[in-house]
């Protein structure tokens, strides 16, 4: 049985709760405390679990449970002196909380060879009922700073087990290797096991959305909400999947609802503003993404991608200054330069600014280090704003002169060009290709052309099917 199941567990986790809802001080053993932090985190409440943390370090400072607490707070923050400062006050070296904080500060300085080696080596001193936890702490570790393939090259050193946390965590590092047919085998065999379990529902829905099966990512989504329906995971994840189905008016509504829970995040108010720029709703759009500039943070992954988004919105209100100014803070904000020049050019085209599109467009080339890719871009924004038949010409000049044997990109936009402008038989051949090459962007470009249930990588045998009937 679960620990967290046990009556005495749940009495103390009860009594915790009493105290906490009643305003008063706990005072609690801080092992004690530190299982309610493991449980809070196995729930998923994780504001919970470190207000747990933070009384652990008032009650006692200098107890391993604060100072791993606080070893991980510096790591966080990127402040790895402080995070050996706080290792070195652990007396107890061979405890497992040194060893993981111990490598982990390693790890995430990408120091992982001298991590590896130092985990190996421990791994050899580990009594033999504690081997099999050790070595799962490992994956766990790997696999929360996305070191995938050293994950499964220590799942492997696992004994093979049929417990829920075994095939979780296994699911887990399979998922990070991008092999999701295996992972959502496994998450539904868990959801078999326990139905009622929304963490599980929620990453078949991640498993789903990455294979781009948005309908049933949608679907396992709703079951996670079902269960708890102020579930910020769930909620998100409902709306990143309709998102991708075009729903654009619903998922704004789940987008919103997510922020209403996660009011500091700014991927939610980020993504509120893509779907409203689509409704052609620009002036809520621009309210709302000046709201997720204010709320990112300055090393906020997402902070290049809300201005793009916003000078989206100017460039479509008719304001290309204003559009084009927030590229420059794309740019300022980390975004690739040649990209942010493609944008720029694809902005001063839409507003039929062809010279100065056409200097953007060159300098972006100059600037790449993916010439195919950046070529492609260009050729697509062409496309975009009306140029069909110019673009048709430069992917034939690209495919004859640029493209290498191993291309993978630009097939289907040729496809779409060829469709457009009614060329049967080179529509048919750039669809085989694209189909081939990257089915990701046959459906991405031409998945409107096609009914929902037929696999990109199918495209061209259907659309010979059908022209045989």
């Amino acid at each position: 049985m679960d620990y967290f199941d046990d009556e005495e567990f749940r009495e103390m986790l009860a009594d915790y709760e009493r105290t906490v809802e009643a305003g008063e001080l706990v005072f609690m053993d801080v092992d004690d405390l530190a299982d309610i932090a493991d449980y809070y985190q196995q729930q998923g409440r994780y504001d919970d679990a470190q207000r747990v943390l933070e009384r652990v370090q008032e009650l006692d400072p200098d107890s391993i449970v604060a100072l791993d607490y606080m070893t991980h707070q510096a790591i966080n923050e990127g402040d790895f002196e402080s995070a050996e400062q706080y290792l070195d006050r652990m007396d107890d070296h061979d405890a497992p909380e040194y060893t993981y904080c111990r490598a982990e500060i390693w790890i995430a300085q990408q120091q992982v060879d001298k991590a590896d080696d130092y985990l190996r080596r421990c791994l050899k001193e580990v009594p033999a009922e504690e081997y099999q936890d050790f070595v799962l702490d490992t994956v766990n570790l790997y696999t929360d700073y996305g070191y995938n393939e050293k994950a499964m090259e220590w799942m492997m050193r696992a004994r093979q087990e049929n417990t829920d946390d075994f095939k979780e965590l296994m699911a887990r590092t399979l998922f990070g290797l991008g092999k999701y047919d295996d992972s959502e085998r496994i998450f539904n065999e868990l959801i078999d096991r326990h139905p009622f379990q929304k963490r599980y529902w929620n990453a078949l829905a991640s498993t789903q959305f990455m294979k781009e099966d948005y309908n049933a990512a949608v679907s396992s989504s709703e079951y996670a909400i079902a269960i708890d329906p102020g579930d910020a995971e769930g909620l998100l994840a409902k709306a990143n999947g309709l998102y991708q189905l075009e729903n654009y008016e619903e998922a704004l509504d789940y987008y919103r609802r997510y922020s209403e829970k996660m009011p500091d995040d700014e991927f939610g108010l980020l993504h509120q503003g893509c779907c409203l720029i689509n409704l052609a709703r620009n002036d809520e759009a621009l309210e709302v993404l000046q709201r997720a500039v204010d709320k990112a943070p300055d090393d906020s992954p997402y902070l290049a991608e809300i201005y793009q988004e916003i000078a989206f919105a100017y460039s479509e209100q008719g304001q290309p200054e204003s559009a084009l100014y927030y590229i420059d803070q794309t740019e300022a904000a980390g975004y690739n330069a040649a990209d942010a020049e493609v944008l720029r050019g694809h902005i001063l085209l839409s507003h039929d600014r062809l010279q100065e599109a056409e200097s953007a467009f060159q300098q972006a080339v100059r600037l790449s280090t993916d010439r195919e890719q950046t070529v492609v871009r260009i050729i697509v924004s062409i496309y975009d704003n009306h140029y069909v038949d110019t673009a048709y010409k430069m992917f034939q000049n690209f495919f004859s002169n640029i493209a290498g044997d191993d291309c993978r990109v630009g097939y289907a936009y040729m496809a779409l060009c060829c469709y457009d402008l009614q060329k049967s038989d080179e529509f048919l051949g750039y669809l085989k290709e694209a189909c081939e090459r990257n089915p990701h962007e046959a459906r991405t470009v031409l998945g409107h052309l096609f009914p929902a249930d037929v696999k990109a990588a199918d495209y061209y045998q259907y659309m010979i099917d059908k022209m045989k009937q």
